[in-house]
């Protein structure tokens, strides 16, 4: 599109107590909604499963589901994406 890209880009690293703060919150996240992940996953691998739209399932899931166990659920569905090289 025309525009200039920096060479030197500086990459932002979290400290040890940013990653901390992010992983207390993802337990505290998944703990908040431990009894309805799983009906959650359940219905989003079933209509993975069934060949179904899945967005739907998938703004429900993410009330009360982490990225990770999102990915693994959908994962045990349909295996992992490969894009053809």
């Amino acid at each position: 599109d025309g525009q200039e890209v920096p060479e030197d880009i500086e990459l932002a690293r979290s400290s040890e107590e940013e990653k901390s703060g992010q992983v207390k919150r993802l337990r505290d996240f998944q703990e908040r909604h431990g009894d309805e992940t799983a009906e959650a996953l359940r219905r989003l691998k079933q209509t993975a499963h069934e060949g179904g739209n899945i967005f739907d399932e998938l703004m429900r899931a993410v009330r009360v589901a982490s990225l990770g166990q999102i990915t693994h659920a959908l994962y045990e569905v349909g295996g992992q994406y490969r894009r053809n090289m």
